[in-house]
């Protein structure tokens, strides 16, 4: 005997479910009324929200307005909500909460919804933004019937004592995003390195996917996951018409550039940590969580290119040098996939420039190697120059390159690539307006992470020819002229013989020719007519520091110590016309110390 399902019957059974589904929100609605009634006179006072105060770094900028570096625990910009853009409150509301501005605090329609989704097999959560307020801010995140009661009534109150946009700024400031970063300012600033009204779209829709899980759908660190998400975003934003198809489709196809961690605008992390320390000394612990910002001299395309500048004069010097050998030796099996290549490099410090790498064939014509990123380069002909003592068949252990071997690539013109080293040799520059002292660009090595050691203000060095100008100008103040004639001859004192660089002896010159040759001998002689004592001090009204400076004729060729942000101050008072002039890091009048 066949039985058959009757549409009627199949509607019955349809209509019976919604109204036992009915009846049992209206009594779970009655239970919830009056368990809030129970646990509203025990809520604690909003005073955290009405008078937020968030935890907020120590950010350090440039004169310009660029940010350099933040220091704390949690990364933060703190946007009011005339500050956050109009599409982004849009976009998240439509994602998080689409009848924020509806409800009351809690959202009927939401739990029936996530109750039918529930019942049909699909997790869906129901909190609304001010439930998640006042989770954020009151209570933990453990899933318990009494914390549920407790965030609701929380919620009804805070519906009661602010305003929805007062709530919203709350939300957007106080959520975590991932990568330390808390609030869609910080995290635009975070993952696509500019400020919230700058993102566009598809930026925005990656941001407001990111509540939900910002451990899983991170861009930094799985991208492809956190892409996925941002469809998904999209298509909810299309449906719900807050975008119209166009962008939809533009937004889809956008490629979108996730910093990498670490990533900056503007390098100036040697300088950041002077400003760092400068507040840290006044303000102890509470410099990373009172929102302090110090603005410092620096011209943030001036240091920019003053970085660049020195690091690529530091590489092009290293590359005249000796090879040393790879970095490290891994054991590379011929059947590795690409996960396991990635993997190798896990712990090696990639660097802007200075790609890491692991060789993938080595032969006297073509390194194959794979960066860490998981692009492939060839590296040939001239860019294989430097390491050709590691691609000899009778090379050493310690200099042979192999699969597996860990190096460093450079990028060359025409998409060329070649190997290098890692930098033995540091450096250090200082730009300075010699009007007022201040500092336009300061890097202090070549990779602060590395070394921190600042060798722009710490490392004590001999100036060498550079001290000869302080000590002419000396010499003019004890009645030398420029046109005076100075014996350039053979000079003993003592055991002591001081040559020419260029080993000549020119007779007679004038102060100004002997300056402009830098001789040795003129300049002892200069020192001797000037006297030693005077001489020091007269370097003490440069800047420098006299009881670092020789108390012997060795003075004259620059043997005493200085650091180079002495010596561009020191030179700051031949530029300006003999004024000396203090440098000048931190701006005190526009900073909080």
């Amino acid at each position: 005997m066949s039985h058959t399902h009757h549409p009627a019957r199949r509607g019955f059974v349809f209509t019976s479910l919604l109204l036992v589904l009915a009846v049992v929100a209206v009594l779970a609605g009655l239970a919830l009324a009056a368990t809030v009634a129970v646990i509203y006179p025990q809520l604690p006072p909003l005073d955290e929200l009405t008078d937020y105060r968030p935890r907020q770094p120590l950010q350090v900028l440039s004169r310009d307005g660029v940010e350099l570096a933040q220091f704390g625990s949690e990364r933060r910009e703190y946007l009011p909500i005339t500050q956050i853009p109009t599409r982004m409150q849009d976009i998240l509301l439509a994602v998080e909460d689409s009848r924020f501005r509806e409800h009351g605090g809690i959202d009927a329609k939401g739990i029936a919804r996530a109750l039918l989704a529930n019942l049909a097999g699909k997790r869906e959560g129901a909190s609304t933004i001010t439930q998640q307020v006042a989770r954020n801010f009151y209570l933990s995140s453990r899933r318990t019937m009494e914390r549920k009661l407790k965030e609701a009534a929380l919620a009804l109150k805070i519906e009661q004592q602010l305003t929805k946009d007062q709530i919203l700024e709350l939300y957007m400031n106080q959520i975590y995003l991932g990568q330390r970063a808390y609030g869609f300012g910080a995290a635009a600033r975070v993952y696509f390195g500019k400020p919230l009204s700058a993102c566009s779209v598809a930026e925005m829709a990656m941001l407001a996917g990111l509540p939900k899980n910002p451990s899983f759908a991170n861009p930094v660190t799985n991208l492809q996951r956190a892409v996925t998400r941002q469809h998904v975003v999209l298509g909810r934003l299309r449906d719900t018409g807050t975008i119209t198809d166009t962008e939809y489709e533009a937004a889809k196809a956008e490629k979108l550039a996730v910093r990498a961690p670490g990533q900056v605008e503007v390098h100036a992390e040697f300088v950041a940590e002077m400003a760092r320390k400068a507040v840290f000394d006044r303000l102890g612990d509470q410099a990373y969580t009172t929102g302090v910002k110090v603005y410092t001299s620096l011209v943030a395309p001036e240091q920019q290119a003053a970085w660049v500048s020195l690091r690529r004069g530091l590489i092009e010097h290293e590359r005249k040098q000796p090879w040393r050998g790879p970095e490290d030796q891994e054991d590379l099996p011929e059947d590795a996939d690409d996960a396991a290549i990635a993997a190798l490099l896990k712990d090696v410090k990639d660097d802007e420039e200075l790609r890491a790498a692991i060789v993938l064939s080595a032969g006297p014509r073509e390194v194959v190697a794979r960066l860490a990123n998981g692009d492939t380069v060839k590296v040939v002909a001239e860019g294989l120059r430097q390491a050709q003592p590691g691609l000899s068949p009778k090379a050493t252990e310690a200099l042979r390159l192999q699969r597996g071997s860990v190096v460093r690539v450079i990028a060359q013109p025409k998409g060329a690539w070649a190997i290098t080293q890692w930098p033995e040799a540091q450096g250090a520059l200082v730009a300075m307006d010699p009007d007022n002292g201040r500092v336009r660009a300061l890097v202090g090595g070549f990779d602060f992470s590395r070394q921190p050691f600042n060798h722009a203000t710490q490392a004590w060095r001999q100036p060498g020819s550079s001290f000869k100008p302080l000590l002419y100008s000396a010499a003019l103040e004890h009645g030398v002229m420029p046109a005076t004639l100075v014996n350039d001859a053979p000079l003993t004192i003592g055991d002591w013989s001081p040559q020419n660089s260029d080993g000549a002896f020119d007779g007679p010159l004038t102060l100004r020719r002997a300056l402009a040759k830098s001789k040795n001998l003129v300049s002892v002689r200069l020192l001797q007519h000037v006297g030693i004592g005077d001489a020091r001090a007269w370097a003490g009204r440069f800047g420098l520091d006299p009881d670092k400076q020789p108390d012997n004729l060795t003075l004259a060729l620059g043997a005493g110590s200085v650091t180079p942000l002495q010596m561009a101050s020191a030179y700051s008072v031949l530029a300006n016309g003999g004024f000396k002039v203090t440098p000048r890091v931190i701006e005190i009048g526009r900073a909080h110390v």
